[in-house]
C-alpha cells in the first residue's frame, strides 16, 4: 500500500471509529436504568460488560465464574428478559442493570449499549465484554485471578488479551447434557473439536478472522464461508476512543486486533468456554427463527436454526473431552507468553 492509500485509510478508519462512538452516544438515551449500583465502583474495580435477555440459566454460573476470577461489578443491559433474569440481578449488590427494548441487530447486537456504558464506566479500567454464555479461562486461572493477570499486563503494557470462542456439547443428542443442572459447565457439556481452524486476517482494520470448531464441522461443511467467527477480544484495558466494531471479535484502533494471531500464537490468550449447546438452545433456535436478531443478514442462517430444532448428535470421532487450561496450552487453543514464568508450568508460584 503507498503511503497516500495508508493515510487515506487511517483517515477512514477514524471516522469510522467516531461513528460508533457516536452511536454509543446515542445509544446510551435509551438505556433505563433498573438499578443502578456504579457508585460503588472504585478506581481499581474490575468490570464486566454484558447484554442477555433469558439467561436465568446460565446466569448463577456466570456471576459465580466471574466473581472467582475477581471481577468487582457487573454492568449488564437486559434486553426484554421474561424469565426472571431481572429479579434474580437486582438481588446482586455487585450488578447494575439497565433496561433496552430495542433491536438487538440494529444494537450492533448489543455493542451499541455496551459501548454507551463502557464510554461512561469503563475508562482507565480492565473491562471483560463477554455474553452469558461465555466463560473466560486462561492459563492459571484457578490460581492466579484477574487482578494478578492485570498487574502482569500492565506490567508488560499490554492492552488486552485474545481469546478463542470454544463450542463445548453433549454426547448425546442437542437438548441433553452428560450431567445434571448443578454440576460445573465441563461435565454437563464435556466435549469440544480442537480444529481445525482457518485463520485470515483483513485489512485495512488487520482484524483476525479465526473458523472452524464444531459448528463448521457439522452446519457449515458447505458453506464454511458462513461458519461463525470464533476469536474475540474479551479482557481490554479500556480507554475513550475503544470501540468494538463487529461485536467483540474486533476493535478500533486497529492496533488492537494484533493482540493475538489466533490458535497457535504463544502470546498470552485465554478461551471462552461457549455453553450455546446447553438445553435450551433447542428452544432459543426456534425462537431465533421467528426473532431473526443474532445475524447481519438473518435470511441464510433459517436452515442453520432450523437444524438446531432437531436436536442433532454433534460429537464424532473429532470430539475431545476437555480437561484444563494445561490442556488448551497443549493443543495450541491459548498460549502462556510470559505470564509463564509468572504462574510456572504447573499453574503455581
Amino acid at each position: 500500500m503507498t503511503a497516500a492509500g495508508a493515510l487515506w485509510w487511517a483517515m477512514r478508519l477514524r471516522w469510522k471509529r467516531r461513528k460508533l462512538l457516536w452511536r454509543a452516544w446515542r445509544a446510551a438515551r435509551d438505556l433505563r436504568p433498573i438499578a443502578d449500583r456504579t457508585a460503588s465502583i472504585r478506581p481499581e474495580s474490575i468490570l464486566a460488560f454484558a447484554t442477555i435477555r433469558n439467561e436465568i440459566n446460565r446466569l448463577p454460573d456466570f456471576l459465580s465464574h466471574y466473581r472467582a476470577l475477581g471481577v468487582d461489578h457487573f454492568l449488564i443491559v437486559d434486553n426484554g428478559s421474561n424469565d426472571g433474569s431481572v429479579a434474580y440481578l437486582r438481588g446482586q449488590p455487585d450488578a447494575s442493570i439497565w433496561h433496552c427494548e430495542g433491536g438487538y441487530r440494529a444494537s450492533r447486537f448489543g455493542m451499541d449499549w455496551l459501548m454507551a456504558l463502557l464510554w461512561r464506566h469503563g475508562h482507565g479500567h480492565w473491562c471483560v465484554t463477554v455474553d452469558a454464555d461465555e466463560l473466560l479461562i486462561y492459563p492459571g486461572h484457578e490460581s492466579h485471578d484477574l487482578r494478578a493477570l492485570t498487574r502482569h499486563l500492565n506490567a508488560e503494557r499490554i492492552e488486552g488479551i485474545g481469546a478463542l470462542m470454544l463450542d463445548l456439547y453433549p454426547t448425546g443428542p442437542l437438548g441433553t447434557t452428560d450431567a445434571p443442572d448443578d454440576a460445573p459447565l465441563t461435565a454437563r457439556l464435556p466435549w469440544f473439536d480442537a480444529g481445525p481452524h482457518r485463520i485470515r486476517r483483513i485489512l485495512p482494520r488487520r482484524n483476525l478472522w479465526v473458523q472452524g470448531g464444531v459448528r463448521d464441522r457439522v452446519f457449515f461443511a458447505d458453506r464454511p464461508e458462513r461458519a461463525p467467527t470464533l476469536n474475540k477480544l474479551p479482557l481490554i484495558r479500556w480507554r475513550r476512543g475503544m470501540a468494538y466494531f463487529n461485536s467483540t471479535h474486533s476493535m478500533l484502533p486497529p492496533r488492537l486486533n494484533l493482540l493475538w494471531d489466533g490458535p497457535g500464537d504463544p502470546r498470552l490468550s485465554g478461551v471462552l468456554l461457549h455453553s450455546k449447546f446447553l438445553p435450551e438452545i433447542v428452544e432459543k433456535s426456534a425462537e431465533e427463527l421467528y426473532r431473526a436478531q443474532h445475524f447481519v443478514d438473518p435470511a441464510p442462517y433459517r436452515v442453520y436454526h432450523g437444524r438446531l430444532t432437531e436436536r442433532p448428535v454433534l460429537h464424532g470421532p473429532e470430539s475431545v473431552r476437555f480437561r484444563d487450561w494445561r490442556q488448551m496450552v497443549d493443543l495450541g487453543l491459548m498460549g502462556r507468553g510470559n505470564w509463564a514464568g509468572a504462574i510456572g508450568q504447573d499453574g503455581s508460584d
